[in-house]
């Protein structure tokens, strides 16, 4: 990159918010999907609304393509760099701005780590409902870019249900406000369509967040079943009982077993294990509890157990938190998956992944949101042994057909990124596609905003349809889907 840019970006961000060292840059090279990695020119560091501006506005003017950062956490390559771009990272603009407690409103800007929030609150008896797995580390920017959900957006929705308001910068260094501080304001529902949009619009500077009121009682009862396809009737029978549990949870042998070694969360050895979740009133939460516990005893569960204490409660769901890490114990590596099925499919999909992973000889450790049909199939391999590594990506893909097969998606908190974009010609058609071009041009004509990301193909803002040669998986997904 050109001295005279660089330059131009450290008088902005201050010599300590520019990095261009090889070794340092390296740090940014990929996200969480550590199987792609590209090195950006550089990485500024801004602090606050302001310097992000003036950033934006230097990459428009000289055609930088910019992607930007929180905490490095998404799973899908969401944040992974760009060739010849630069990436922003927002771990600077860490601050609560604002907490408004009669009207459960937070301001927060988009570095601020998502545990922070309900952290914050917590002793007013609020909390901050969405909450991945990676709650202690993730930020509250990266969230809103992927729309992330976690065990209790089952009841309580997820990213997108919580955010009423964003200040962003879009591409060409324009300052505009998506929605406010009321609820379902009138006119386009601009704010649903930025989150989710995985960096894609613009970059948010300033996030308007909605937080709820702690239940008077939260109980979570564990429940053990031989197999996952009865933890999965089970999960079928409660929500088709009326019951809307806080979370429902799923993990297999395998994953209990990790979550064992790693953290003693005291689970039994189970083919199948589910936590629900439930609060509210105390003596609907009791009857509820009785209602959860003889579905699963008809479902086949062979011990039940209620946590009788907080500390018990939390002991529960450090296991179920700290799955996906856990699994590391059990293999070298491994690639996070994240599908959704109808509920109704869960029993033939897991036996169809259970076959699909026999065909390779990989194994595969499954950890979901029951409730909302949210799969997390970990496919475990070596990457020191040849070829694995490639058995193990046909594996996570072949996974995602099946869920698409089966009336499902191939995202449901993680995202699209660079990992899955192929796979959205095996969802949409081309009109689709192009209709979703059009909202991103709207945006940001010049393609510098995370380029190349979501898209199976590059698109350019402007281009006539069906000029192109489709790749063979988009002729492939568009004759499988019509």
């Amino acid at each position: 990159m050109e001295a005279r840019i660089l330059n131009e970006f450290r008088a902005i961000v201050g010599a300590f918010g520019l990095i261009t060292e090889p070794e340092q840059l390296s740090t940014y090279e990929c996200d969480g999907l550590t199987m792609f990695r590209v090195l950006p020119l550089a990485v500024v560091l801004p602090t606050s609304t302001e310097q992000v501006q003036a950033v934006v506005r230097v990459c428009h003017r000289e055609k930088i393509p910019f992607v930007a950062r929180g905490s490095g956490t998404g799973l899908s390559g969401g944040a992974l760099p760009v060739a010849n771009g630069i990436v922003i990272s927002l771990a600077r603009m860490n601050r609560i701005l604002e907490v408004d407690l009669p009207n459960q409103r937070v301001v927060v800007e988009p570095g601020v780590i998502n545990l922070n929030v309900t952290a914050r609150v917590a002793p007013d008896g609020y909390f901050y409902a969405p909450d991945p797995s990676s709650q202690l580390v993730c930020s509250i920017g990266g969230n809103v870019a992927e729309n992330s959900g976690g065990a209790h957006c089952l009841k309580y929705g997820f990213t997108t249900t919580h955010v009423l308001g964003l200040e962003v910068v879009l591409p060409d260094g324009a300052l505009v406000h998506l929605g406010g501080r009321t609820v379902d304001r009138p006119g386009y529902d601009l704010p649903g369509v930025f989150v989710g949009s995985e960096g894609t619009l613009g970059i948010a500077t300033k996030v308007i967040l909605r937080i709820v009121k702690k239940p008077e009682v939260i109980q979570v009862l564990l429940a053990a079943f031989n197999s996952t396809n009865e933890a999965g009737a089970a999960v079928s029978g409660i929500i088709a009982a009326g019951m809307l549990p806080a979370a429902i949870e799923m993990m297999d042998n395998l994953a209990i077993q990790a979550a064992e070694a790693a953290v003693q969360a005291n689970y039994p050895n189970c083919g199948g294990l589910l936590l629900v979740e439930l609060d509210g009133p105390a003596a609907e939460v009791e009857t509820l509890m009785e209602e959860v516990g003889e579905v699963c005893t008809k479902c086949g569960a062979w011990e039940i157990r209620v946590a009788q204490s907080d500390a018990d409660r939390a002991r529960i769901w450090t296991g179920r938190k700290a799955a996906f890490a856990a699994v590391g114990r059990l293999a070298p590596a491994y690639i996070v998956q994240d599908g959704v099925i109808p509920r109704t499919a869960l029993p033939h999909v897991m036996s169809e992944i259970e076959r699909l992973s026999s065909e390779v000889g990989l194994r595969v450790a499954n950890v979901f949101h029951a409730g909302d049909g949210n799969l997390h199939p970990l496919v475990l391999y070596d990457s020191a042994v040849p070829g694995q590594d490639k058995l193990a990506e046909k594996l996570a893909g072949d996974i995602l057909r099946l869920c698409i097969k089966a009336g499902g998606s191939i995202t449901g908190e993680h995202g699209v990124g660079e990992e899955k974009k192929m796979f959205m010609a095996e969802m949409y058609a081309e009109p689709d596609l192009e209709t979703m071009q059009l909202v991103r041009c709207a945006f940001d004509p010049e393609n510098l905003s995370n380029p190349d990301k979501v898209f199976p193909r590059p698109r350019l803002c402007g281009e006539k349809p069906g000029v192109y040669e489709p790749h063979p998986l988009e002729v492939a997904g568009v004759a499988q889907r019509f």
